[in-house]
């Protein structure tokens, strides 16, 4: 389908360009949505008569976009919700709790505004766009944590998730048994019995050396 557009459209176009699209995405989302006209002949003349005001109204809205845009953008709300000690969310972070975030710090935006693939499913750091016009959007900063503490520290710039792998394996480490009965300095038993099963071979080895020096005695006393 072939259609006006009445405001910028990302990956379309700008205000008055003539576009083709696909018709369920015109008449689901453009056409409703008053983004874009039909690109009749009537619409043609309709747009083209209006052009100069609709170009107007799209400058004092976008100018106001930006003041209210420079009050918000940067903005980070701190999200407190329960995980497991991998950092998976019971439950998501989604546009509503962005909503209710940047309403708690004073600033209200639409959730048609708040721009988010998917869900938030894991504690940390996270970048928001936030559509505050077809020409302007800003980038809010959601940190997802389990307490205010560890928001802190996320804040300041500390990966929790992978301070807390680093912390299960380090004590995930072998320890050594020590006898407790031991004294400072005590050979463990072990290297005792270790020492004490070499013994006997040497003990062989010294009665070795004393029998192959007897016959010798012997043969001089004769001569």
């Amino acid at each position: 389908m072939d259609i006006i557009l009445l405001e910028r459209v990302e990956k379309l176009g700008s205000i008055g360009d003539v576009v083709t699209v696909k018709d369920g995405y015109a008449r689901n989302f453009l056409l409703p949505n008053k983004k874009a006209l039909r690109a009749n002949e009537a619409n043609k003349k309709v747009f083209e008569a209006n052009r100069e005001r609709l170009e107007k109204e799209n400058a004092e809205k976008r100018t106001e976009a930006e003041k209210h845009g420079s009050d918000i953008d940067g903005t980070e709300i701190v999200l407190i919700r329960a995980s497991s000690n991998s950092g998976q969310l019971y439950g998501s972070v989604n546009v509503r709790d962005i909503v209710s975030g940047l309403e708690e710090k004073g600033h209200k935006v639409d959730k048609k505004q708040v721009i988010m693939g998917s869900p938030i499913k894991t504690i940390g750091m996270f970048d928001v766009t936030v559509s505050l016009h077809p020409e302007v959007q800003i980038t809010v900063k959601a940190n997802v944590a389990r307490s205010p503490d560890e928001a802190d520290q996320q804040a300041q710039g500390v990966d929790v998730i992978a301070a807390m792998f680093e912390e299960e394996a380090d004590t995930s480490g072998f320890i050594e048994e020590i006898d407790p009965n031991a004294e400072p300095g005590e050979i463990p038993a072990e290297e005792t019995a270790a020492e004490g099963e070499e013994a006997p071979a040497e003990a062989e080895a010294e009665a070795a050396d004393d029998t192959s020096e007897e016959p010798a005695a012997e043969g001089e006393q004769e001569a």
